[in-house]
This record gives C-alpha cells, structure tokens and sequence, in this order.
C-alpha cells in the first residue's frame, strides 16, 4: 500500500502551499470538505467501536498477560486516540495537494512492482498481513465503485492537466483512504495485531458505504464545473469504418494523444477548472483495466468477458452487503402484489367458494401482537411448526378471546403465504440435519412480523432480517462439504437467533444488532480464509514458475541439440537428469545470471563432446557435471556414471548393456523434478466443441475469487468451490473451500468441458446468496401461477 512516489520535501502538504490555480484549487478544497464531512462520524464511529472491541477481547482474555496486554494497548489508544482524525485528514489533504507533482508513468510503477520470482524471500506475518489486508479493503471498493472512480479519474486528470487518472493514483480513492490510515494509525502507537483489528473496523464503519461518497463527490465535481455532464459510453466495434470518426465516438469528436475525446481535452486546458468543449462526447472506457475487478486486471483486455454478461458472485460467506438495492422498490412492490391477486384468482376457479360462518377480520396490529405473546412463549410452536400451524394457532386463540370465528385480512394472508414459499424455497437448499436448520426455524415467527410490518422485506436485499436470515441459512446450504463450515461458527449463530426471538417487538435494530455481533465472527473467518487462500495462491505460483522454468530448460535444450545426432540413452539423460539441473539452476538463479550462462556452455560441451568421437577428456566437464547433478538429488556414484556418459562418447561395442539398463531401471524409478504423475497419467482429450471453446473463453477472463458450484453425483448434489488463482502458462486452476483450504487443481480445459456439459456451474452474483436464489424460486413460482413466467423480473433484490 505504499503511495506511487515516495514522498520527498518539495512535494507540498497542503492545498494552500500547492501554489495551484485558483478554480483548482477551490474545486479540490470542495472536494475535500465533502469527504472530510462525509467521513468524520464514521471515523469516530470506528474510534468507538475499536476501543469497546478492545475492552471485549480484554475481558475475554484467558491468561492474565494477554488481559494485561489488551488493557495496555486500550490504555494507549486513549491517551493517543485524538490525534487520528486530524492526522488522517491531513494526509488526505497532502494527497490532493500533491495533485500536479510529477508521478512515474504508470509503465515504470508497474515494472517496479512487479514481482520477481527469483528474489523471493520469507517475510515476517506482519509486514505481509497489513498492507494485504488494506489491499483487499481498496480492492472490493475500486470494484464496488467502478463508474464513480473512472468518471473521478477523468475529472481529477483534468484538474492536474495530466491524463486521466487510473483507480490507483485518484487522490481521494479508496487506496488513498487505505493509505491515509496506515500513516495515521502509526499515531495511536498500538502494536501490530491491534492495527489489524481498527483496519478490519475500518473497513466495516468507513469504508463500506464509501462507494456512495464517491458518486456524491463526482456529482460535486460537476456542479463545480469540472467536465460538467461528463458520462462514460462504452465503445462498441461497428461493422464498417467511417472515415475521420473514432469508433464509439460521435461524429466530429476528435481525440487527444492520451486517448480522451476532444471535449475532456478542451476541459483541461487553462487552469483546469471548467469546460469549453460543447457536445455531449463520453469518455472511452479506462486502458488499464481499473474499473473492473482489480485480480482481472491482468488479463489481457482482448480478451475480457463482454459487458452484458452476467456478474460473477466473489464474495466469502458473512462479508458485507455493500451492493445497492433495486431502486424501483413501490414498482416492486406493486407487481407483487399483482402476481398475488393472479395466484388467488387461479386458485378460485379450482376451489370452489364454500360458505362459512360470520368472521371477524383481524387487524395487522392484532396480528402482530398475537403472534409477539407466542413469540415469548417458552413452548411456542415457534420450532418445528409450520406456518400453516402457526395460522390456525393464531385464529383458534383469536376466536376463543372473541367468541366468534376470525379470519386475517387479504394482505396479511398475502404475508403469511409468501413467507411461507419463501421458507418452503429454503428447504430445499438446506440440509435438514445441519443444527443451522433449526434456528432458521426459530426465525419463523420474528421474520414473520417483520414482513406484517415492513413488506419491504420481500424485495429490499439488504434488509437487516433478510441478512440475518441468508447468513444463517448459508450455514446450512447443501452446497457446503463437512470440512467447509467453522463449527465454531454455531454459537454465534444461536447467541444471533436468541436475541432477535428474545427481543424483537417492532424495532429492526435489533435484526442490526444481531447482525453486528454475527458479522464481527463472521469478518475473521473471512480473514482466516483469505490468509491461508493466500499461501495456497502463492504455492501454486511457485509451481507455475517450475512449470516455466521446465519448458525454459527444454526449449534451451532442443536448441543446443539441434539437427545433431546423439545416441537414444545419451539423449533420455539429458532430456531427464540434465534437464533438472538446468531447471533448478534457471528457478534458483534466473536466466540473466552467470550461473544460467555456465549451465548453458557447459550444455553446449556436453553435447559436442556426445557428438565427437575424437573430443579429448574434460575432467573439469566430468566433474562439473556430477557436482550439478548432486544438486537435484543423485547420489554420488549415479552422478559419477551419468557424468562420464555425459562428457565422452562411449563406442557400442564398449558399452555394457547391463549397466546401461541398470542406469536406465533406476532413472525411470526416480521422481523428476516437479514431476505430477497424476497429470501424466490424464487421457488426452478431443479438440473442444464451439460451446467448450466458448466456455473455455469466458473463464480465462473470469475474476479470481469467482464461485463455482461442481455437480458431485447422480442425484444432483451440489457443492461450491472458489477459483482462487489460475496459470494461463500451465492453464491449471486453484480451488478453496468456505475455509480457505485446497480442495483441488483442474485444468481450465476440463472446466470448461464441465460447464458446458452442466457438470459445474458459475455462481452469478445475482443468485450467490442463498436467501435471494430461494426468493427468486418463489417469485417463479407466482409468475407461473399468474401465466406472466415469460416477463422481465422486478422482484428480485440487487
């Protein structure tokens, strides 16, 4: 997370030491302001709650050393606590100023950044864990608020009459906010562990509702002016080139050097504070890749998946809704209940109307307040009942305190109904026996007074009990194997569910309360997972970089050979014991070193030595040769024997048959290095289908961390695996569980084969939640009710 350039005493610290033009400067001190107000209750939010997580885990503490350590650190943080929000708003503010300071081209930072295998060092948790874990929180940002900061980049490159600005280097982006609080948790002087937990609350209180500062930002931007209108038009390839227009662009839209149209270039000239430019010209789409997921960035963007296809569901089990909700949610509402009145007028023509006695109606407060006294009763019928049980439980007391009949009122039989499909739709997702069932069971009741209150719960996502209820219903999901969920998880599930079914009475804070302490458990499984997904990435990193190393040291090896001729088993030691000593010395070393280039000659001596059969004896070859061979693992005298073939042409007729298949028996019985035999023993498959090449396309360009759910048998049982990282050298793909752990390799090749024979499936992120593919099943169900199952869905929460 270090900044692009390293700070330096020329570099200003704030926007009055800037000496920038006037209507920059006044736009950045705008810009500023919003963020810093936007920013400060969260910030003291995050104090807050970091101090209280402090004294909990104090209390919490089975020694008296750990209890003394946490009660020091709290200790710490009071006394330093003030000093963080002026700090971190500073080193914003040095952010903005530094605006026009010239930065490296992006070329020159990747290089720098880039990693070089032959350099790889072991390093200590901390100094990984910290900027990783500020890492991870900018990404999901920078890929929650891709069109924000894109628009932002353009904006800010103008104010600093410089091309756009990509994701990383806006100074009021996500990576800044990461960056700024780095810098400023250094002021509370509190030790390591302790930096981790603020940044995790960090991320939870400040950053999880950034993406929305940061589209009232660039609203503010152009009302102040700068790029005023600007929008972002993806580029679309037309069939035949017209001559003098860029393709995408409008006509007489001309471009600039940095790729931009001609009114963003208008826009930057002068002080950079407003537009000249007329039109309505968009912006092409960003080179770099910054606005779609960050770990898709390094695919090439030739071949990137097309904008219409469908969302790829990333996200772990428990972590944070940040994803808007629907925005027509009266029109949702309104079509529900159309659907409704469509299933009821079925229904009535196949039931025939039977006369019943006088009923009362119910009020929905009378209702509610039924179904909170059996809510409270130690013997509710609150597990293991139906909801149909519940409802004639609830009129069977209603006629017994009034003497007469009662009957619920259309909506609220309306209620009762949907929740009832919604919770027979999550049955079917569920594995009955997880103890995770039983509490979706004990939901029953206080979901279904939410839902009499706040209809809005059928199609607002992220409402606080249709959270709490996904998390615990995930628990339970059939798509999970036995080793992918935390047993540990169970209590903090129970304590979830008791306070919502002690305590609900209307007050949806306590569905948020309940959320709050789950998602606190909840994030450091997270965090557990994605820390040991990471050594597994870097595991299988290293074997990519074996892989390349190997068909290095091969082509290297063909190319030596050449046309020239050489005896069949001298030919099998240099392909098999050679070859390894090259490998390992092109892994260790690098192919610029001096090593490399002593590895290559001696290659090349070898070969002419096999050739020759006048070449004189190299000793000092001989030698060279077995000590190499030492190095990958031969014991002394095979490296001996091997070396003296290797080094002098040895004449047939002298040669001992025996002692040659003796070699060649314990050649063949050795591992080589790197070696998979199970990717050996793997059939050669067929030339793929057009639907296999076209599914093969779309995962190459899939962002890592993508959800895959794999058919495991006849009956169709599902369970959900996360491609984690793939090689596009060796085309195979890492896969995690729920908990981080390997679960396997398959090649992108078999993948695809699968996909398209429905063998395994992309989770979308439109149904990678649980509680949402359970409700769009309900949603089906009503629309085939209604005969409307071919019309655009509304229901569906985003």
């Amino acid at each position: 997370m270090s900044a692009s350039t390293p700070p330096n005493d020329a570099t200003p610290r704030t926007l009055a030491a800037a000496g920038l033009p006037r209507r920059v400067r006044k736009a950045l001190e705008q810009a500023l302001s919003l963020v810093s107000v936007e920013l400060d209750d969260s910030l003291g939010t995050m104090l807050k709650e970091f101090e209280q997580e402090l004294f909990r885990l104090a209390d919490l503490a089975r020694t008296p050393g750990v209890e003394s350590n946490y009660m020091q650190t709290l200790r710490t943080l009071r006394m330093n606590r003030a000093d963080l929000i002026p700090r971190f708003m500073l080193e914003l503010e040095a952010g903005v100023a530094a605006i026009r300071t010239a930065q490296p081209p992006p070329e020159e930072s990747e290089a720098a950044n880039r990693v070089r295998f032959q350099n790889l060092s072991l390093v200590e948790d901390e100094v990984m864990d910290e900027g990783a874990v500020l890492r991870e929180v900018a990404t999901r940002q920078e890929s929650r608020a891709a069109l924000p900061l894109h628009l932002l980049g353009q904006r800010f490159g103008v104010l600093a009459g410089s091309p756009a600005f990509d994701a990383e280097r806006i100074p009021l982006g996500p990576r800044a906010l990461c960056r700024a609080m780095r810098d400023a948790s250094q002021t509370l002087q509190v030790p390591y562990e302790a930096r981790l937990l603020l940044y995790r609350i960090f991320d939870r209180q400040v950053m999880a509702g950034y993406s929305r500062v940061l589209e009232r930002l660039d609203e503010a931007m152009d009302a102040a002016g700068v790029l005023p209108g600007l929008t972002f038009v993806p580029v679309r390839a037309r069939a035949t080139a017209q001559g003098g227009q860029e393709t995408g662009g409008k006509p007489g839209a001309g471009t600039t050097g940095d790729g931009r149209t001609a009114r963003t270039a208008n826009a930057g000239s002068g002080d950079g504070g407003g537009s000249s430019g007329g039109g309505g010209g968009g912006t092409s789409p960003p080179r770099d890749g910054h606005a779609n997921d960050r770990r898709a960035a390094a695919t090439p963007a030739s071949t990137r998946a097309p904008p219409g296809q469908p969302r790829p569901h990333t996200a772990w089990m428990g972590e944070s809704w940040d994803d808007p909700d629907g925005e027509d949610e009266q029109a949702s509402l309104a079509m529900l209940q159309q659907l409704m009145a469509g299933r009821h007028a079925l229904i009535g023509k196949l039931r025939p109307h039977q006369p019943t006695g006088p009923r009362q109606e119910l009020s929905t407060r009378d209702v509610f307040q039924a179904l909170g006294e059996l809510q409270n009763r130690p013997s509710s019928p609150n597990t293991g009942s139906s909801l149909q049980d519940i409802k004639q439980t609830l009129l069977a007391q209603a006629r017994q305190q009034r003497g007469q009949g009662a009957a619920l009122s259309q909506k609220d039989n309306d209620t009762f109904e949907l929740i009832s499909m919604l919770y027979g739709q999550i049955e079917e997702e569920i594995r009955s026996d997880a103890p995770g069932a039983a509490l979706i069971r004990r939901l029953q009741l206080p979901l279904l007074r939410v839902a009499l209150q706040d209809r809005a719960f059928f199609v607002r996502g992220h409402h606080p009990a249709r959270r709490l209820l996904n998390t615990v219903a995930e628990s339970a999901a059939k798509w999970l194997d036995k080793d992918d969920y935390d047993p540990q998880m169970l209590l903090p599930l129970q304590q979830a569910v008791t306070h919502v079914v002690e305590n609900y009475d209307g007050d949806d804070a306590v569905f948020d309360a309940s959320n709050g302490k789950l998602e606190t458990h909840l994030q450091e499984q997270v965090r557990k997972a994605e820390l040991l997904e990471r050594r597994h990435v870097e595991a299988a990193r290293g074997k990519e970089k074996l892989e390349v190393a190997k068909l290095r040291a091969t082509q290297t090896l063909d190319a030596i050979i050449g046309d020239q001729r050489l005896a069949k088993f001298v030919r099998a030691l240099l392909n098999q014991a050679w070859a390894d000593v090259l490998t390992l010395t092109l892994l260790r070393q690098g192919e610029g070193s001096d090593q490399w280039r002593t590895q290559v000659e001696a290659t090349q001596r070898i070969v002419a030595a096999c050739c020759n059969e006048d070449a004189p004896a190299d000793p000092a070859l001989t030698t060279h040769v077995a000590e190499a061979l030492g190095q990958v693992g031969y014991h002394a005298d095979e490296a001996g024997v091997i070396a003296q073939r290797l080094t002098s042409r040895i004449p047939d007729d002298e040669d001992d048959p025996a002692s040659r298949t003796e070699l060649a028996i314990k050649l063949k019985a050795r591992a080589r290095l790197g070696e998979d035999p199970a990717k050996a023993r793997r059939p050669k498959l067929p030339p793929r289908t057009p639907e296999e090449q076209a599914r093969y396309e779309q995962l190459r360009v899939m962002p890592f961390g993508t959800w895959i759910e794999f058919v495991i048998n006849q009956q169709g049982d599902l369970v959900r695996r996360r491609l984690s990282w793939f090689s596009p050298v060796t085309d195979n793909a890492l896969f995690v569980n729920q908990r981080g752990q390997r679960v396997g390799e398959h090649s992108i090749d078999s993948l695809a084969r699968m996909v398209a024979a429905g063998q395994a499936r992309i989770v979308t992120a439109e149904r990678g939640r649980l509680v949402d593919r359970a409700w769009q099943a309900a949603v089906s169900a009503l629309r085939s009710f209604a005969g409307r199952g071919d019309e655009p869905a509304l229901l569906e929460p985003k």
